[in-house]
């Protein structure tokens, strides 16, 4: 990060940010493989709870950018400690060998695992879309005011944030299928709200309940992906690591959907962005018949 804030050009800015997406990349996917494993020894859902933490520190994160954004450098460069802090977290250790790795996924059942994938696809397309170009969004349709636009991200991520802390229970509860299935009603009624929105106000209630309505569909995805993974048969140890192999290949299919929905949103919406939102509002009807695999 200290690179991308001294960059003294913009081909070190390039570079700097191409390092940056790599190291997210290995954060994200490895992340996801700790949670997974914390489900697996508790044996309950935990996956929707740890990615509405997740999110909390992304509200934490942007809240202390925009707070801190009129201070010098040398006032907040203390924050660089905080990831190097976190490296000597608790975390669960296991240093396998690649081609042990590669040995023990060899029978993963892929082609369920894909049908997973691409609900998360479906997710991080709206995810991408409403953050992406959501304050465009407001600007351009209505007469937002210009301190305001930030609307169609901060109280999307809340209400994002709220359903996946609330999460485990409503997996426990109702159970997976139901709550995906229930979800992507209410998200695509609310990309409709989105759509047709007379006023920002109306539109800014879109992306809230939004927010709630797909909250919990990426943390089910890695869920089920893990579930599905298998390994019967196989020492804890082996199964943790074939499920780690299977994680680091599925967290791919959410840089898939990130870019399919920036580009599809801003394509299709060049003219208007109702009609760009109106591709997410259909296609997020996918996950109906998608959320059986999540059995």
């Amino acid at each position: 990060m200290p690179v991308l804030v001294l960059a003294p050009a913009f081909g070190v800015l390039v570079g700097g940010l191409a390092v940056y997406g790599v190291g997210l990349g290995v954060v994200d996917a490895t992340s996801n493989m700790q949670a997974v494993a914390l489900e697996h020894r508790y044996g309950r859902p935990i996956l929707p709870s740890f990615h509405g933490w997740w999110t909390v520190g992304g509200i934490i994160g942007a809240t202390l950018t925009l707070a801190s954004s009129g201070l010098p450098w040398e006032a907040t460069r203390l924050v660089a400690l905080v990831p190097l802090l976190v490296c000597l977290g608790p975390f669960l250790r296991r240093t396998p060998t690649p081609q042990q790795a590669e040995a023990r996924a060899g029978d993963v059942p892929w082609r369920p695992i894909i049908v997973v994938g691409v609900a998360m696809v479906l997710f991080y397309m709206v995810d991408t879309a409403a953050a992406t170009w959501g304050p465009t969004y407001l600007d351009d349709t209505f007469a937002t005011p210009s301190d305001l636009v930030a609307l169609a991200t901060f109280p999307y991520l809340v209400a994002t944030g709220l359903v996946r802390l609330l999460g485990d229970r409503l997996v426990q509860l109702f159970g997976a299928v139901v709550v995906l299935r229930v979800g992507a009603v209410v998200a695509s009624l609310s990309l409709l709200v989105i759509v047709t929105a007379p006023t920002w106000p109306v539109a800014v209630v879109g992306f809230t309940v939004l927010g709630a309505g797909v909250a919990v569909i990426a943390p089910l995805s890695f869920s089920a992906a893990a579930r599905i993974a298998g390994g019967d048969g196989l020492s804890a140890d082996d199964r943790q690591v074939r499920v780690d192999v299977v994680i680091g290949r599925f967290n791919q299919f959410n840089y898939v959907g990130a870019l399919l929905g920036s580009v599809l949103t801003g394509v299709v919406g060049a003219d208007s962005l109702r009609v760009g939102f109106a591709v997410p509002m259909v296609l997020i009807l996918g996950i109906l018949p998608l959320a059986k695999a999540f059995r």
